[in-house]
């Protein structure tokens, strides 16, 4: 949750200066965003416009809404105008995206909708992965520290799949606080947040169960009360308003469904015993 006393102006210019020393530090020369029409995709190709690096702003449509379209375009025009060295590249994706689900065999999915909902995201990275390497330009990422840390509300190997993550150590509403000092297009900002996967309108908040503002108190008050005992912690929760208990049931649940997105791959270990046991 966004605090009174979050210092937008400051946050903006340390998120530069980070990038900036990223990006020279890595011998790369620019960086490339996939701009989705939405608030967190706004907020970072903004953030990377502002290094003064070449900045490719990529719109990667797969049936996508109209208002998510006009969106995405309104937004990467105005950077345009603001940047001179942001540029836009668009890739419509829908027939490789049509043409990839037809290649695969007929069969449930038990999924309900899911696999082909997040093969859009991971199209979406390879897209992004050629640009950039065509480029010699870096990846940002566009997670915020809910949707990452928290929910794990993003596709493994999709819009997970990036080179860095400005923004990932901000909340969603310090996001909004952050796109409105950095003028980002009203229509953005007034949006409800979507993934925009699954071609309808259904929005994060759907899917979720919870608001961003209900997410961020459940992630806090977890991290507050870590440090209890089970019984202290549930003696916690029992004076809990009945919603506060529903929103961290919610939160709970997606967490740890989530949880192998937010930590390394596992990797067998072999003890040398039994690496150097004799046959």
């Amino acid at each position: 949750m966004a605090h009174s006393s979050f210092a937008p102006d400051a946050v903006a210019q340390h998120i530069v200066a980070w990038l900036q020393d990223y990006l020279a530090e890595s011998g790369m020369d620019g960086w490339v965003v996939g701009v989705s029409g939405g608030i967190d995709s706004a907020v970072t190709s903004t953030l990377c416009a502002m290094t003064g690096a070449p900045t490719t702003c990529v719109e990667m449509p797969i049936h996508q809404a109209p208002d998510q379209v006009n969106r995405a375009s309104e937004h990467i025009e105005s950077l345009c105008a603001r940047f001179p060295r942001v540029r836009r590249s668009t890739v419509s994706l829908t027939e490789v995206y049509d043409t990839f689900a037809r290649a695969l065999p007929d069969g449930p999915d038990e999924s309900k909708g899911l696999a082909m909902a997040n093969s859009r995201a991971r199209l979406r990275m390879t897209t992004l992965y050629a640009l950039g390497q065509r480029a010699r330009a870096l990846v940002a990422g566009t997670g915020n520290k809910i949707e990452d840390f928290g929910v794990g509300f993003y596709t493994k190997y999709g819009d997970g799949g990036v080179d860095l993550s400005p923004i990932a150590d901000l909340t969603k509403t310090e996001v909004f606080a952050l796109a409105a000092h950095l003028g980002v297009i009203d229509a953005i900002q007034q949006a409800a947040p979507t993934d925009g996967l699954w071609g309808d309108d259904r929005t994060d908040e759907d899917q979720l169960g919870a608001t961003y503002p209900e997410l961020e108190w459940a992630m806090s008050w977890e991290a507050a009360h870590a440090s209890l005992s089970d019984e202290a912690r549930e003696a916690e929760e029992q004076g809990l308003a009945w919603r506060q208990q529903e929103v961290l049931a919610t939160y709970r649940k997606h967490h740890r469904a989530n949880k192998h997105k937010m930590v390394p791959i596992p990797v067998c270990v072999i003890p040398d015993e039994i690496r150097q046991a004799s046959a």
